[in-house]
């Protein structure tokens, strides 16, 4: 990772077109010659960049006119896109620091309370759709993809459970479709649905409800073991 602090200026031309005027700001040069631009404020997106697959050119800059208050950059950095004819031009003016650094191979970023982990923790405490129910398994296929789980209820009916962080419609549909295909399988008919989700939104509440499916609420923390036992079942 090489890290440039410097005065710059920046020109992206191609399929859009956008300017940075000169100010200080910090330059990411990755090993797969991404180039991004950041500035002190803002979030944490770049103000500009060039994504890899891309080629970096590290020029010296053109020579200065005749006029001696015109200062002459101290680099340029030319970025081609291998895809596209996006160009990314970014002149320096003046460079404060200019270091390289080997982070070495990333582990990745370790989520917790992921789909998946919500999944395991619900599989495992499958009583908490209700007392009686089973566990039948965990992604259970069908033809248009795998449902979170499926398990029983107390009469022994199949109940079809779709698990989210955070609930929205989108989640909603995507458990309608399993449970009409499930439902037309006489050996697994009739078949429930249950909306599984840490939050959700209320219009998904409402179209869920209007299905005939019920929405669970899931506290993670409470999963774990961290907090009281108490079922939310709305």
């Amino acid at each position: 990772m090489r890290i440039i602090v410097a005065d710059c200026s920046a020109l992206y031309s191609g399929r859009l077109n956008a300017s940075l005027p000169l100010a200080k700001r910090v330059l990411l040069i990755k090993a797969d010659n991404s180039l991004l631009i950041f500035s002190e404020l803002g979030s944490y997106k770049p103000l500009n960049w060039m994504a890899a697959p891309c080629t970096i050119k590290e020029g010296e800059p053109p020579e200065p006119d005749d006029d001696p208050e015109t200062s002459t950059p101290e680099k340029v950095f030319t970025v081609y896109a291998d895809k596209s004819s996006d160009v990314l031009e970014v002149t320096l003016q003046k460079i404060y620091s200019d270091q390289t650094f080997d982070l070495g191979q990333d582990p990745g970023l370790v989520k917790d309370g992921v789909e998946e982990h919500l999944q395991h923790y619900l599989a495992e405490q499958i009583e908490r759709i209700g007392e009686g129910a089973k566990l039948v398994r965990r992604e259970y296929p069908t033809p248009i993809g795998p449902v979170d789980i499926m398990a029983t209820d107390a009469k022994g009916e199949h109940v079809a459970i779709e698990i989210k962080r955070h609930g929205n419609i989108d989640g909603v549909e995507q458990l309608t479709r399993y449970c009409e295909l499930l439902n037309r399988d006489p050996l697994l008919a009739p078949v429930h649905g249950i909306f599984a989700a840490q939050t959700i939104a209320p219009q998904a509440r409402v179209l869920a409800e209007d299905r005939g499916l019920r929405c669970l609420l899931l506290d993670y923390e409470e999963m774990k073991g961290t907090e009281d036992n108490s079922l939310r079942l709305f």
